[in-house]
């Protein structure tokens, strides 16, 4: 081959995405195709000195809330930044269609309270220009990205759009309110979902505290649903189960899934809710893809928690009548406030109120103290025991609130916490790695797009670099094998043939990355939404250039002003087996 391609990467080692070992070559691309991998004898009209450096498919994050986002962003960031080039986006069964204008605010109070995007930025980020499922994907098709997304259509909103005030008052669907919904669901896929996002975790509230209106939905209503996805050509179905009793609803979905012949996916965690472990639900996962059927759990690469600080949604003291009084204040003076003697003293005296933040999640996450580590500038995700606020509180004799009153106020009161509601109940990532290398899950749930003032979990391809494959001390997994995970396996589940591997005729998207130098930061606060509004975003290091369709979007982590990303259209069933 010796035509002008339109990017050349040059001698970098190249992690095709299929788990094979890497080897030394050239990336062509031309017409936002990959169209030779080996020598490429031309030239490029443009080219890339990998000499050193890892060539990898771009990454592919299946469960993420830019729902959003989309419709105000011309970047899918942080994800962007950290080498995922497709997202899929209506997890949960959250987002903003279809919906009829007298639901914009109830739509609104959903994802503040489920997805921690605060009502001010919705209000002002939202053209809400569509009304139909349809009309919101002609936006988003005629709107400019950076990467690549695909759309699944939400059950709250289409409960809510069918049912009114019904939905929210956990009535059942009637056989006029099915046969509406499964006749929605096939025009949403027919119009260019990719599936169906829900949930059944009651734990996911609305701004007042009120359960999701899904949460208590009949199987006769996910079977309308999945029925409808399958009279459009197929899709996928994704679901948060109730995390307190997850295997009926497990059960349930394989039902639908078995008389529909829909694949699902589901969030899995290590939890210490009910009664069934990780290991029970990972093994009826596996039973269930022996039995022929198509089923892949989510797994989340590190723990599973929430970021505290006081520039973020909430810390330990958050619900302290005298910590409220001066909420107000500018992060330096309330810094200096809360450094006085006699604030301090006051503040740890109090008891803390109530307040709907995750529903009853709020003070486990904010005062389980054996759970909670300071996260560190150098961003460590896999603490030791001993680093615990808990454990550092008994070491230096104090209160854990002490301990962790001090921690907040270093560096100037931008010091985060993290605190390991799941993932993490063996104090080590080693059930993680169980569950992240199965043959039957992907890692998943980085959520971009939400939770703006709680996580920044959309940066967790770099963390699965970084730690998982270079720099823990033991178990790590070969390089190959995380790039598989990240590339193939997920475009494999969503039935995107056109991506996940470095190979000639699939879609030129890349990433070349200084693998030996590549750095995860510490989480930190920008004012960059819509009316000036609050997220945590996290930066890394080592990222030479991503790709998207063969068009540099990122370089040396900065974006280049490129925009190739379009909306992913997929009607067509596939396997999700592993090969």
């Amino acid at each position: 081959m010796t035509d002008k391609a339109d990017l050349v990467i040059r001698g970098g080692t190249i992690v095709d995405g299929t788990g094979g070992e890497p080897f030394i070559g050239d990336v062509a691309v031309k017409d936002g195709a990959i169209i030779v991998v080996g020598d490429y004898a031309g030239t490029g009209r443009e080219e890339i000195d990998a000499t050193g450096k890892i060539i990898t498919p771009g990454f592919i994050d299946v469960h993420t809330h830019y729902d959003g986002q989309l419709t105000w962003s011309e970047h899918c960031s942080p994800s962007s930044s950290h080498g995922v080039t497709t997202v899929v986006t209506g997890n949960c069964g959250v987002g903003f269609a279809p919906c009829k204008p007298q639901d914009h605010d109830a739509l609104i109070n959903l994802l503040e309270g489920v997805e921690d995007m605060p009502e001010v930025v919705l209000k002002e980020g939202l053209a809400w220009n569509w009304e139909t499922f349809p009309e919101y994907l002609d936006v988003l098709r005629h709107g400019k990205n950076d990467i690549d997304f695909a759309v699944q259509l939400p059950h709250s909103a289409l409960r809510l759009y069918v049912m009114g005030d019904r939905a929210v008052d956990f009535e059942m669907a009637t056989r006029e309110d099915l046969v509406q919904m499964r006749a929605l669901t096939r025009e949403a896929i027919e119009a260019g979902a990719v599936g169906f996002g829900t949930s059944r975790n009651i734990n996911h509230t609305n701004a007042d505290g009120v359960v999701i209106p899904t949460a208590h939905s009949g199987e006769d209503e996910i079977q309308a649903i999945a029925e409808g996805i399958r009279d459009a050509g197929g899709g996928v179905i994704q679901a948060i189960f109730k995390v307190q009793d997850s295997k009926p609803d497990l059960e349930m979905f394989r039902r639908v899934s078995l008389k529909t012949g829909i694949p699902f996916s589901f969030t899995l965690v290590q939890a210490g809710f009910g009664e069934e472990s990780w290991s029970d639900l990972l093994a009826l996962t596996e039973a269930a893809n022996q039995n022929g059927e198509q089923v892949t759990a989510q797994i989340y690469p590190r723990p599973v928690g929430v970021l505290l600080g006081l520039e973020l949604t909430m810390h330990p003291f958050s619900g302290h009548p005298s910590y409220q009084a001066i909420a107000h204040l500018p992060l330096a003076e309330r810094v200096v406030e809360m450094r006085k003697p006699e604030t301090r003293a006051r503040i740890l005296s109090e008891d803390p109120v109530d307040l709907v933040i995750l529903g009853d999640l709020f003070p486990v996450m904010t005062r389980k103290f054996q759970a909670i580590y300071p996260l560190g500038k150098d961003a460590n995700y896999e603490p030791s025991p001993d680093q615990s606020i808990e454990a550092l509180a008994a070491a230096k004799g104090v209160t854990p609130e002490e301990v962790a009153y001090d921690l907040l106020l270093e560096d100037y009161g931008n010091a985060v916490l993290l605190s390991a509601v799941a993932n993490y109940e063996d104090k080590s990532l080693d059930p993680v790695r169980t569950m992240i290398t199965h043959p039957n899950t992907i890692p998943a749930l980085g959520d971009g797009g939400a939770h703006y003032g709680m996580i920044c979990d959309s940066t967790y391809t770099t963390f699965m670099l970084t730690h998982w494959g270079r720099d823990r001390e033991r178990d790590r997994i070969p390089l190959p094998q995380l790039i598989h995970l990240m590339t193939q396996r997920p475009a494999e589940m969503m039935s995107m043939a056109d991506r996940g591997r470095i190979a000639v005729g699939l879609k030129a998207d890349l990433n070349v990355i200084d693998y030996e130098q590549l750095t995860l930061h510490r989480p930190h606060v920008e004012h960059d939404l819509p009316s000036n509004g609050r997220r945590i975003t996290q930066d890394a290091d080592g990222y030479i250039a991503t790709i998207v369709s063969g068009e540099v979007i990122m370089r040396n982590g900065e974006p280049t002003g490129a925009l190739p990303g379009r909306l992913v259209e997929g009607r067509q069933l596939g396997s999700i087996a592993a090969e």
